[in-house]
């Protein structure tokens, strides 16, 4: 569903975070006597709000990202990017339709290890218009799998699944649920007739 986006904002991000040192730099033969921060690990090297972008692939828009505010952690252990108020990205066909999206109430980007963890009400639509919900899911780039063992639901095309211990692919076409309830499809089938009872005549009323 997503397997470019992260290369594409990974070197957004970069360029973003390089106009931003440019700029610091700047400041710095501006003003020399400015305070220094001697300990800079709790500092965001950038802090970005309202954030709304398009990223393209091969020439044409493929992506959507919408945040309220998005800040990079540089110094952390490991070094991160916090969208702390959100996050949404959805992603278009070639006819610019929606045919894919996330959200979640909060997201932290291990960049890297690879990490993405979605928090608060998650909710996700892959290509073949499933829709998954969750409190609770991991996105593994370098593995291209999305995993969680929050309790999960699944509103399916042919079935409705419920349960927990999640595991997909990355573009949540294919996934496994364990400990799985759910409502699923019977094929109704014709009833038979019921033979009629056979008469089976008594001593009295047999033929000699």
């Amino acid at each position: 569903m997503f397997e470019k986006f992260t290369y594409r904002f990974s070197m957004t991000a970069v360029f973003m975070v390089a106009v931003m040192l440019v700029t610091l730099s700047c400041e710095e033969q501006i003003d020399p006597n400015a305070p220094q921060v001697s300990d800079r690990t709790n500092m965001p090297i950038l802090k970005s709000q309202a954030v709304s972008m398009l990223i393209s692939d091969s020439g044409r828009v493929r992506y959507k990202i919408i945040a309220e505010d998005w800040y990079i952690y540089d110094q952390k252990s490991p070094s991160y990017w916090a969208f702390e108020k959100g996050l949404f990205i959805e992603q278009f066909d070639k006819s610019f339709n929606v045919e894919a999206f996330i959200s979640c109430d909060t997201a932290y980007n291990y960049d890297v290890n690879g990490i993405w963890e979605l928090r608060g009400r998650v909710v996700a639509r892959n290509t073949k218009g499933e829709t998954f919900k969750t409190s609770l899911l991991f996105w593994n780039t370098h593995e291209k799998r999305f995993f969680s063992d929050r309790y999960m639901e699944i509103d399916g095309i042919e079935q409705d699944l419920a349960g927990y211990d999640f595991s997909a692919n990355e573009s949540m076409t294919e996934y496994k649920i364990h400990r799985a309830k759910g409502a699923f499809p019977i094929e109704e089938k014709e009833e038979e007739p019921v033979p009629e009872p056979i008469q089976i005549p008594t001593d009295s009323t047999a033929v000699q």
